[in-house]
């Protein structure tokens, strides 16, 4: 099935290589934040970081496709809106950067033309997951590879991860290698340098995934005494929560842990499985840890009150190894000159 799915993509490819299916380039800048795999390279977080970087600068706008979310064409995000209507990540990116223009849209091309037709229309676009959607052309391509997961040692879907091939690769301007260790040395740089094939015309970035503080429901800053005598239930519904619960280990060895599907819709039975869960902690000091992203699921459902106090998460955001100014300048030159 890998084999005939490679076939399709190769097809497909070839077909936007050769022009015969188009791709539509419009007259703002565009930069695609994307990546070769399914899932789990840390994409939301980078993305965050641009717009972070970015929105002091240039009036910001992100379309996503808004993933698993239960409405279909354009949805422009307010401050009211939820998982539901957008998606949990651009509803993650709205809380986090009220400021930045949030939009939804599965046909990307659609999505541009709604946002230029705005009364005060972006001077930038970020486009959330889109490296395969060729139908627009993107004015800069940024792709994330996952440290611990080599696009060169992987399989194409079903048998493996990837979206397509590593020859992909090539299209982008800008290949980020995501999630490594904070002591990754020059010999290991210059291996990924040569396994990855980087071009002439390419700029390759490492990042490693930091923990910011302990935060509640409500977003806020929450100093918690956790020790060996805390209990953590640890609900998930990402691609890879390895990591993340290994970083709650580093509280407290007690972690219960409950794992959903990635952008996991919560039904009434699973709300009742993670209250029960909580309540059969025979410890006083128990807490639900989630991710932000998984929050942003969970706070649409009416939960007790007990259990709200309870609830907390720590974000996540890359530090780049080397070259972060190169990597700013250079969006940051591009946008203004083409905005």
């Amino acid at each position: 099935m890998s084999f005939l799915y490679g076939i399709g993509v190769g097809i497909r490819n070839f077909l936007f290589n050769t022009g015969i299916l188009k791709s539509k380039e419009f007259n703002i800048p565009v930069i695609c934040v994307g990546n070769i795999t399914v899932g789990g390279t840390g994409k939301t977080p980078h993305t965050e970081y641009l717009l972070s970087r970015l929105q002091n600068d240039f009036r910001v706008a992100c379309l996503s496709r808004g993933y698993k979310r239960q409405t279909s064409g354009f949805q422009l995000a307010t401050p009211h809106s939820n998982a539901e209507e957008i998606g949990d990540e651009p509803l993650q990116i709205k809380h986090k950067f009220p400021k930045v223009i949030v939009a939804v849209d599965e046909n990307r091309v659609r999505g541009i033309e709604h946002l230029l037709a705005l009364p005060e229309r972006p001077e930038v676009i970020i486009l959330d997951d889109a490296f395969q959607h060729r139908s627009v052309k993107a004015g800069k391509n940024i792709v994330l590879v996952d440290y611990n997961r080599p696009v060169f040692k992987d399989c194409l879907l079903p048998a493996g991860r990837l979206r397509e091939t590593p020859k992909g690769l090539k299209r982008a301007d800008y290949i980020i290698v995501s999630k490594c260790p904070p002591t990754l040395t020059p010999i290991e740089k210059r291996i990924l340098f040569k396994h990855l094939k980087i071009k002439p015309y390419q700029q390759l970035f490492f990042t490693h995934q930091q923990y910011g503080p302990i935060r509640d429901i409500n977003a806020q800053e929450t100093p918690l005494h956790l020790d060996k005598n805390s209990y953590i239930l640890c609900l998930t519904g990402i691609a890879n929560p390895t990591p993340y619960i290994e970083h709650l280990k580093k509280f407290t060895p007690q972690i219960k842990e409950l794992r959903y599907p990635d952008h996991h819709h919560f039904t009434s039975r699973d709300i009742s499985e993670i209250c029960t869960s909580f309540e059969n902690i025979p410890y006083r000091d128990k807490y639900l840890f989630t991710t932000e992203k998984d929050l942003m699921r969970l706070k649409s459902w009416d939960l007790p009150e007990n259990l709200k106090k309870k609830i907390f998460y720590i974000p996540v955001e890359p530090v780049f190894l080397n070259k972060q100014d190169v990597l700013l300048n250079e969006l940051k030159d591009y946008v203004t000159k083409n905005k």
